[in-house]
């Protein structure tokens, strides 16, 4: 319930927001494009606003793509780090966008380097929401063979949050792709086994079954939409959300 000179009241406390690499990636398609690091920021202030506590978990797709290493004959360990550095780099950008329109951030990472970022750790990332900072959490889980999905869920977890939020380029969880398949149909909700059977495409299982253990909510929603972010924050049904049986 709201009046004139109220704010919503947002459904959730604390979230744990994961976007893709890509996410800064100009019309180009990689590489980091300030402009749309300032949109993104623009999105998450006005959840930050409304007084919840954010922490945002980055990949590094618009930077180097381990697969691709791979198939040349790189080991999948290097590829990997290769990738949790890059996050890293997109995790700096969105500091200082966020930083420009005066919302306070901490950058932390589970690759060590002191000069640029705080070391994770779980008790002090929770003190920063606290204290109204975002936490801008990089370098994946700090070890190779897992995903920026399943970091995301981990942390999530680990910093006991309401709710993780996928933002993709996709409006929620389809039968199939949507931009392939125009008769593909749109979920709005599915329980975590209905998700890992469809072997949902947007979110790695593993993600997935770590939110399932824990029952962590999840929802997949299009981070460029107008007010996806907002609404999601708010309860409002945007998006897939993929929570109990």
């Amino acid at each position: 319930m709201t009046t004139p000179d109220s704010q919503p009241a947002p459904r959730y406390r604390r979230i744990v927001l994961k976007l893709s690499g890509e996410t800064l990636a100009g019309p180009q398609g990689f590489g980091i494009d300030p402009e749309q690091a300032a949109i993104i920021a623009r999105k998450i202030k006005n959840v930050y606003d409304l007084g919840v506590q954010v922490a945002l978990v980055i990949g590094a797709g618009n930077l180097w793509r381990g697969s691709i290493g791979v198939q040349h004959g790189m080991s999948q360990a290097t590829a990997d780090h290769m990738g949790m550095i890059a996050t890293v780099m997109n995790g700096l950008a969105l500091q200082d966008a966020l930083e420009r329109i005066g919302v306070p951030t901490r950058v932390q990472t589970a690759v060590m380097m002191n000069q640029v970022a705080e070391p994770y750790i779980r008790l002090r990332a929770i003190r920063h929401m606290e204290k109204g900072r975002v936490v801008i959490i990089a370098g994946g889980t700090g070890n190779p063979y897992f995903t920026t999905d399943t970091a995301a869920a981990l942390r999530g977890m680990e910093v006991n949050a309401d709710v993780l939020i996928k933002g993709t380029q996709v409006d929620g969880v389809y039968t199939d792709d949507p931009k392939k398949n125009p008769q593909a149909r749109r979920f709005d909700r599915l329980s975590y086994s209905e998700a890992i059977e469809y072997r949902v495409r947007v979110m790695d299982m593993t993600a997935i079954t770590l939110c399932m253990d824990h029952k962590l909510p999840l929802i997949v929603l299009n981070i460029w939409d107008d007010h996806s972010l907002l609404d999601a924050v708010l309860g409002k049904p945007v998006g897939t959300l993929i929570d109990g049986e």
